[in-house]
């Protein structure tokens, strides 16, 4: 017979500085698969501000990128035990967010970015948030297909939705753009897109363009 039991667990994040509650924005970082949090946020180290600060939260599975041994990653969910995986997910920021926003008097502007696979992770994690999000952006990625999409179009209804891709993506497949097509429709959300020149990854200038767009 399998059966679940609930325990506590520790988890880890990194930050771009000690939080002092004084800064404006608040970033939320979602690394994408086989990723660590502390190598994904220096891909941000251009943006850096002291009232800027950007969170990347480490996802909770880990594994040897390859065989069983050396260099290892992170990821957000597989297949196995899935709804138990995206619940855990959105406990561990929950309680992340909650942390970090007690440091603060007057609540800083809450910017959401997903890259890869952390992008389903962003928005399903974004649909149950009970505090605004001014901007949401999915970089390499998009929206999850098992949303609740009314709810979501709801919650998001006023914040600034961004689509990150690069022309040689090799992740962006006609059929993954046809599958957020289908899912976008289903939505009433706007969303806008920025295209730049590059693979999967994060680059600096439309990271740069992307920050201060979602700032004003």
């Amino acid at each position: 017979m399998y059966q679940h039991v609930s325990f506590e667990s520790i988890g880890a994040y990194a930050t771009s500085q000690l939080p002092l509650g004084e800064e404006n924005d608040l970033w939320i970082a979602l690394h994408g698969y086989g990723q660590l949090a502390p190598y994904f946020l220096r891909k941000f180290k251009s943006q850096f501000h002291e009232k800027r600060l950007f969170i990347a939260p480490e996802a909770q599975n880990h594994g040897y990128l390859k065989g069983f041994s050396g260099r290892v990653g992170a990821n957000w969910m597989t297949k196995h035990e899935r709804g138990n995986a995206i619940a855990n997910n959105n406990r561990f920021l929950n309680q992340i967010l909650a942390r970090n926003l007690e440091q603060f008097t007057d609540p800083p502007s809450i910017h959401i970015l997903g890259f890869s696979q952390g992008c389903a992770t962003a928005t399903r994690w974004a649909s149950q948030l009970s505090c605004p999000i001014k901007s949401l952006i999915l970089w390499g990625g998009g929206f999850a297909h098992d949303l609740d999409f009314s709810m979501v179009s709801s919650k998001l209804s006023e914040t600034r939705i961004w689509s990150v891709e690069g022309d040689s993506d090799e992740f962006l497949t006609d059929e993954r753009k046809l599958e957020q097509a289908e899912i976008l429709s289903r939505m009433t959300v706007k969303k806008e897109s920025i295209l730049y020149s590059g693979g999967h990854d994060i680059y600096e200038a439309p990271l740069e363009k992307i920050v201060q767009l979602a700032e004003v």
